[in-house]
């Protein structure tokens, strides 16, 4: 049975809704009440694969939950695998070069954007944003928590070795994670370390 509906005018268009949502509506109002927001479709059942499994036409594999903070949403960590997504030898950025929004442990898609908008070399973060994979082109240099997750759930896709992070330390120094070792430290940013870029997938 189809729910009753009512239409309604509104300047020189109409919005159909059904009678019971208009009564919540209605009733909230008389009572000075909030009417709660419905929840945000989230993702189908079935659509999200293992941790650690590739997941089709995202770009990688599925790295993990991340929990989204100051009211942003959480996503699912996406990290590339093969060797044409891991680059070797390539620096932080200068030394000495305080950039200011590129210091979340959490939040690497800042960081990334703020040290390519600095006005100064940044190639780990400038490699990362380059990156392309299933006609994403959304990935970015990790913050040292993202890398954490991505070495507890899938560190066989990363070579043995320093990774750069996204989160700055301080003018000199930002933080990198040893894969293999699962260290986690800060090196200058004139130093050479691997950079693995990551994506996300928002629930």
């Amino acid at each position: 049975m189809k729910p009753e509906m009512i239409t309604l005018k509104i300047g020189d268009g109409t919005l159909k809704l059904p009678a019971a949502t208009v009564a919540q509506f209605a009733l909230a109002a008389f009572l000075g009440q909030v009417v709660p927001q419905q929840p945000a479709p989230s993702l189908p059942a079935g659509a999200v694969p293992p941790l650690g499994a590739n997941w089709p036409g995202q770009g990688g594999v599925n790295a993990g939950l991340m929990r989204g903070l100051d009211g942003a949403r959480d996503y699912y960590l996406i990290v590339p695998t093969g060797a044409d997504a891991e680059f070797e030898d390539l620096k932080y950025g200068p030394r000495d070069l305080e950039v200011k929004g590129a210091d979340s442990p959490w939040d690497g898609l800042a960081n990334t954007k703020a040290l390519i908008a600095s006005g100064k070399s940044h190639p780990a973060a400038e490699a990362c944003a380059a990156f392309t994979r299933d006609g994403h082109s959304d990935f970015y240099l990790p913050a040292r928590r993202e890398l954490q997750t991505a070495e507890a759930v899938c560190p066989e896709v990363f070579s043995k070795g320093w990774h750069w992070s996204s989160s700055q330390r301080s003018a000199g120094y930002a933080f990198s994670m040893s894969f293999g070792v699962g260290t986690q430290l800060s090196h200058a940013k004139n130093g050479e370390l691997r950079v693995r870029p990551v994506r996300r997938v928002f629930i």
